[in-house]
């Protein structure tokens, strides 16, 4: 190879970011990255660090194409894609391989594989717990702001309506969030993540403590 696998994706993958937004863009990857070798570091099993580096890169180099209706499906392009980019870079073919069973299986959709591999669970979960916490909280409201941006549509309201004594709204309110947080904590596979998806979780138990303690002048201290 010509040069180490990680830093080769990252080079790779950069300009496929160019049109992201905030939520799956190239912050979003390097993200991904970092908590995804702080898992192997973590773990009990043999894992291999390039693959898992290059995979997290790639693995959303198609969103801004699905976004924009340019592709139907991230995951299966992504793969198709990153598999092209690296051949032609001359990266091997075992690597290849299991490059693309990560990006193949890292999304939660029900139509996506299960990740067989290692460096696919580890991927699979550094991926999740960017939905989750500080940081993925933040990360959900912005796919919330995408979403509602879409024609006009009316996606999401901030108040727990339930609180807030007003008629509840046709669209879901900020709960959505903590649910969408919530799914993803649950599907993770791999110990280390699984810890630090419960130090997530304790985050976000008190956010929305103080969130809901902030509905009211009578509820702020």
């Amino acid at each position: 190879m010509p040069q180490e696998l990680g830093p080769l994706a990252r080079e790779l993958s950069l300009s496929y970011y160019e049109d992201a937004l905030p939520a799956h863009d190239r912050f979003h990857a390097n993200r991904v990255r970092d908590v995804a070798i702080r898992l192997a570091n973590e773990c009990e099993n043999n894992v291999d660090r390039d693959v898992l580096s290059a995979a997290a890169w790639l693995h959303d180099i198609g969103r801004p194409r699905e976004r924009v209706g340019k592709i139907g499906n991230h995951d299966e392009w992504g793969t198709a894609e990153a598999a092209a980019l690296l051949a032609d870079e001359g990266v091997p073919t075992d690597h290849i391989a299991a490059i693309k069973h990560c990006i193949r299986t890292h999304s939660i959709r029900s139509s996506s594989p299960e990740p067989e591999t290692i460096e696919a669970k580890l991927l699979f979960d550094a991926d999740k717990l960017d939905a989750a916490g500080a940081r993925g909280l933040i990360r959900m409201a912005c796919i919330v702001g995408e979403r509602s941006g879409r024609a006009g549509e009316k996606y999401a309201v901030i108040d727990d309506s339930t609180a807030s004594g007003m008629a509840s709204p046709d669209s879901p309110d900020v709960s959505l969030l903590r649910e969408w947080a919530e799914e993803r904590l649950n599907r993770l596979y791999t110990s280390p993540g699984r810890r630090l998806g419960e130090s997530r979780r304790r985050f976000m138990d008190e956010f929305f403590t103080q969130f809901t303690g902030e509905i009211g002048v009578a509820g702020e201290k």
